[in-house]
């Protein structure tokens, strides 16, 4: 999991010294159900998870969906990037939570543009252990009315230790193989609903080489991959604003840790951690949009870092988030705010809170999980009355970790996670 600690270190840093955004970029929030199937020669033969997505595409840094990066060179017809993907191992979900092998990989990609419907990629990649592949693919836009769709056909060479660890299960099995190519094509929709609504979906095949097909482990050639889901994303039928009101912000933040799940919180039923772990964190905001359903609800994307202090049951650890977060501003009797932010969480090594939830259930933690921050806070300058402080927010924030109920293989399928009860001091710019 280093690759995606590497891909939240550089979304933070491009982002706080970048120049405040008044203009609307391209940015999206999705949830989908992924469905594959299991290639190995296994009972199950199918395989789903929940798998949430973002988007945005900055001047340098981008999301798209299950991969990340940022652009070293771009020109009109060509960028050349750094990026890490996620890469899903499909395997029984009883075994996923021992194995937890989905994965972030790091690589380089060469995007060439042949015109505005149509690129190729060149990619070099690894999985964390060095192990190397490399992606050579065709992509096309068409749309058509309420609809979008992107086709791609990916050929993947995957190198000797590649193809022997991960189709061979060389350290189960014992075999080696050769490398080999593999062929595959995919179809994406969207289909705009209304507003920010759309429909999004996915169907893909993919052709395994001979090595791999005639390898012990392996008993389907063939292995088709589908997803559905709703997401959010800037709506089509309107033009991206020039200027959007809202500006970045930093937030500073301390919390307590708790045991109490997120439920008894939000209903004022939290307990003590009797070790009293405790974090310390600082999130910077950049601005997406000022409305959302033509609504005043403000979207940020939110890198950020959370310090987890040295205890009597735990070490230092340290925590990097990329979210996205809505605020809904409320003006009575003075100007106050809900939040809700979704997104990822890496951690050095899992905290002591998380770690006794997780022996408790006899589940294998994980370093990557899903987070969640719910927030209200009140203006002080409104509270005051006085305009020097009408850019700063005193709040109260749940800091939350967890990994959707069992329902994701990239989170270990783990049902539980941590809380940590916040207060924070958040500065607009």
């Amino acid at each position: 999991m280093r690759l995606i600690l590497l891909l939240l270190l550089l979304s933070l840093s491009l982002n706080i010294v970048a120049k405040p955004q008044t203009e609307e970029k391209p940015w999206g929030l999705g949830l989908v159900m992924r469905s594959a199937d299991i290639p190995f020669a296994v009972e199950d033969d199918k395989v789903s998870s929940v798998v949430p997505m973002m988007f945005y595409e900055g001047e340098t840094f981008f999301l798209r969906g299950i991969e990340g990066g940022a652009h070293l060179f771009k020109e009109n017809d060509g960028q050349f990037n750094i990026l890490t993907r996620m890469r899903f191992v499909d395997i029984p979900t009883e075994h996923q939570n021992q194995a937890q092998a989905d994965t972030f990989d790091l690589g380089f990609q060469w995007r060439q543009n042949t015109s505005n419907n149509h690129y190729f990629d060149l990619e070099a990649f690894s999985d964390i252990d060095g192990k190397p592949y490399v992606n050579l693919s065709s992509s096309w836009y068409y749309q058509h009315n309420s609809w979008e769709f992107m086709p791609k056909v990916t050929a993947r060479y995957k190198s000797a230790e590649f193809n022997s660890h991960y189709y061979a299960l060389e350290e189960i099995s014992n075999q080696r193989i050769g490398a080999g190519f593999d062929l595959n094509a995919t179809i994406e929709s969207r289909y705009h609903v209304v507003s920010n609504l759309y429909l999004v979906g996915s169907l893909g095949v993919t052709g395994l080489d001979n090595n791999a097909y005639q390898s012990s482990a392996i008993d389907q050639r063939w292995q088709g991959e589908a997803y559905f889901g709703i997401a959010l994303f800037n709506d089509k039928t309107k033009a991206k604003k020039s200027s959007i009101s809202n500006g970045s912000y930093l937030r500073v933040a301390h919390g307590w840790a708790t045991p109490s799940n997120i439920g008894d919180i939000i209903a004022g039923d939290s307990l003590k951690d009797k070790h009293n772990n405790q974090l310390t964190s600082i999130f910077y905001g950049l601005p997406l949009t000022d409305k959302l359903f033509n609504l005043p609800i403000e979207l940020y994307l939110t890198p950020g870092i959370a310090w987890h202090w040295k205890s009597e049951v735990q070490e230092s650890e340290q925590e990097y988030q990329l979210s996205i977060k809505a605020y809904y501003t409320i003006d009575w009797p003075v100007k106050w705010r809900i939040g809700f932010a979704e997104g990822l969480s890496y951690i050095s090594d899992v905290t002591y809170i998380e770690k006794t939830e997780m022996d408790e259930k006899g589940y294998r933690p994980s370093k990557l999980m899903n987070a969640i921050d719910i927030s209200v806070d009140v203006n002080l300058g409104d509270v005051f009355n006085t305009n020097a402080l009408k850019g700063t927010w005193l709040g109260y924030g749940i800091h939350h970790r967890s990994s959707i109920f069992e329902s994701a293989s990239q989170y270990g399928r783990i049902k539980g996670g941590s809380n940590y009860n916040t207060v924070y001091l958040q500065f607009d710019f």
